[in-house]
């Protein structure tokens, strides 16, 4: 036993003491590999509606063509401002795949703390759901970023995505008025698709979040998590699930209260 690392006698038979990042350059090489195996199974349900591993493929592939329409530098940073609906999925892996930087923003910032993240990042797109335009709208006149992308909260959806943005606007009054260039993320998908993709060369060394702190000790402070980083947790709860795991049948579950 290793005396250097005691804790690693209560690992459970058949976990491996170290991981092996090798097999993969990026994040985005573990995800597309995902796509091409699972093609068929649910990656997201939300509010009954389904999403399969092919379609979240298909759809972030587009957003990520479109992003690539934007003429961005590389190592751009994306901004996105949701809460836990398909969209953030869809926008984030996109943003990966693409080859730039997520920022993810808490959508229940205030105008000055979402002010203050898109400068620190210097965020070039952000993406958001329209129950938060208003926010944005306190600061548009400053051109922060140089485009926004907006979407509405069913628009992810199906036919039923209908019947909620219709709730959402017209009776429960969840969308304070806003009012402002944009482009909707429906619309954004729509280019891209008509685009097509040009897939990037990355690193491991390569930067894929700037995640902010919660601020408790001064303002928000952006952490620098590399491709690196990610795939090396990933690999890390794979590998320790599996003993536990191997011979099960069904599909794994998991509820996520946030993105």
């Amino acid at each position: 036993m290793n005396t250097q690392k005691p804790w690693l006698k209560n690992y459970l038979e058949g976990v491996p003491h170290e991981i092996d990042l090798a097999g993969y350059t990026s994040i985005v090489g573990f995800i597309e590999e995902s796509f091409a195996k699972y093609p068929d199974r649910i990656a997201i349900e939300s509010m009954g509606h389904k999403i399969s591993y092919r379609q979240l493929d298909i759809l972030s592939k587009d957003f990520a063509a479109y992003l690539q329409t934007l003429g961005l530098e590389a190592g751009s940073r994306i901004a996105i401002m949701f809460p836990n609906v398909p969209q953030y999925l869809i926008a984030m892996f996109g943003t990966l795949r693409a080859g730039y930087v997520v920022v993810n923003i808490n959508p229940l910032y205030t105008a000055r703390e979402l002010e203050h993240q898109l400068q620190d990042s210097s965020a070039s797109i952000l993406v958001m759901l329209e129950n938060f335009a208003h926010v944005y709208q306190e600061i548009a006149d400053q051109a922060l970023v140089k485009k926004v992308i907006v979407s509405s909260l069913g628009e992810s959806l199906g036919p039923k995505g209908v019947i909620i943005n219709l709730v959402a606007r017209h009776i429960k009054k969840l969308i304070p008025h806003w009012n402002f260039p944009c482009v909707k993320f429906n619309q954004a998908l729509k280019i891209g698709a008509g685009h097509g993709f040009t897939r990037p060369t990355l690193e491991q060394d390569d930067i894929a979040f700037l995640q902010y702190t919660g601020g408790t000790t001064g303002v928000s402070k952006g952490a620098v998590l590399l491709h690196r980083n990610i795939l090396a947790n990933i690999i890390q709860i794979e590998s320790w699930l599996e003993p536990a795991l191997k011979n099960r049948q069904q599909q794994l579950v998991f509820c996520v209260p946030c993105p």
